[in-house]
């Protein structure tokens, strides 16, 4: 892996330190260390501060610079049940970031009998230009009908059919003179900048994951799945588990059967996202030495010898999410900026015409 010095921070959440010159910045309880690698730690702790300012200042000076006629407008729709904890943290963080950034995100709650057609108003609705819907709402397969429902156009978290057989045929551009980029699912394409960034790859530059071999414990159609797509897409041999087992999948195609005792063994970058406690949790004896271990899960999926034995540990990828789907709205815009600022809106927007509205960024 290619590790260059100040290119990635670490944090100790102890405050031990072993020898080193490194520059040491105080965030909280916790430390960051800027320029060299600290030796006595219990483990390397990825912080995403550095990556998720990055991509927040780029987001605020491209909307600045493009002058919109229009500030970009975000319907979201939360779950009728006010107790949704987590639900309300995601909208408050994605409130605040759209705020910084120069967009608009209305927050909302519907009866559930009501939800459908607030989707459908809104993919008709000039004065919208992003839709997001914070899952579960009902917490069945009726919320997959409702990532169907929205108009691709609008779907931030690119998570319609349309934007999966995108994803799946590698198609990149949705229109012949590649001036329209495709939308990636949010915390996926987070996963796959973090990954570039701690690795010092750079697609433009010719540097992608050819060579890499990276194991998944998450095949689901909102994150593993993509990002296993993804990753392959971008030349890396991919090890993608299920409960069922695991599949070797590669750009050449064809899918084959593999252990996880091979796949760990092989794997330069571990990926897991097993929101079960039941979990088998990856221990350090299963891993490389310095490989690069990262957990999205709200459960931790990783021992703390595994931990110990990583080059570089992420626990957790929220504030890269976050910045993604601002990216993504911003990118809907863009795709369609023509259609929306001839538009006649011809009335003042209220967001009550789209439910309760709930105000949570103050």
């Amino acid at each position: 892996m290619n590790r260059t010095p100040g290119h990635v921070s670490r944090m100790c959440k102890n405050g031990e330190f072993g020898s080193g010159s490194g520059q040491l910045e105080k965030v909280g309880n916790s430390y960051l260390m800027h320029q060299e690698i600290v030796k006595q730690l219990p483990y390397y702790e990825f912080s995403l501060a550095d990556i998720a300012n990055y991509y927040h200042l780029r987001l605020r000076v491209a909307v600045k610079r493009e002058n919109y006629v229009h500030k970009p407008r975000i319907l979201g729709i939360l779950s009728p049940e006010a107790g949704d904890a987590a639900s309300m943290v995601y909208a408050r963080t994605l409130q605040k970031a759209c705020l910084d950034i120069g967009l608009d995100l209305g927050l909302v709650r519907n009866r559930l009998a009501d939800i459908k057609a607030r989707i459908e108003r809104a993919n008709e609705d000039p004065s919208i230009h992003g839709i997001f819907v914070f899952y579960p709402i009902f917490g069945d397969g009726r919320d997959g009908e409702l990532k169907e429902l929205i108009n691709p156009i609008k779907d931030i978290e690119g998570l319609s059919s349309y934007w999966s057989q995108k994803l799946y045929a590698n198609e990149r551009y949705i229109d012949k003179d590649k001036k329209k980029k495709a939308i990636l699912p949010c915390t996926s394409l987070g996963i796959l900048k973090i990954l570039a960034y701690v690795d010092n790859l750079d697609e433009l530059a010719g540097k992608t994951f050819t060579g890499r071999r990276i194991t998944i414990f998450n095949r689901s159609d909102v994150v593993g799945g993509p990002l296993a797509y993804m990753l392959k897409n971008d030349g890396a041999t991919v090890y993608s588990f299920d409960i069922n087992g695991g599949l070797i999948m590669r750009k050449s195609g064809g899918e084959v059967p593999i252990s996880r005792e091979e796949a760990l063994s092989k794997s330069d970058i571990i990926i897991t996202g097993v929101p079960s406690r039941a979990f088998e949790k990856i221990r350090g004896e299963e891993i490389r030495e310095n490989a690069t271990c990262l957990n999205f899960s709200f459960v931790q999926n990783f021992e703390i010898c595994a931990k110990e034995k990583a080059g570089i540990y992420v626990p957790r990828v929220g504030a890269m999410t976050i910045a993604m789907c601002v990216r993504n709205a911003i990118r809907l815009y863009k795709n369609n900026r023509e259609m929306y600022e001839s538009a006649d809106i011809g009335r003042e927007f209220d967001w009550h015409h789209y439910g309760t509205v709930v105000s949570i960024a103050a």
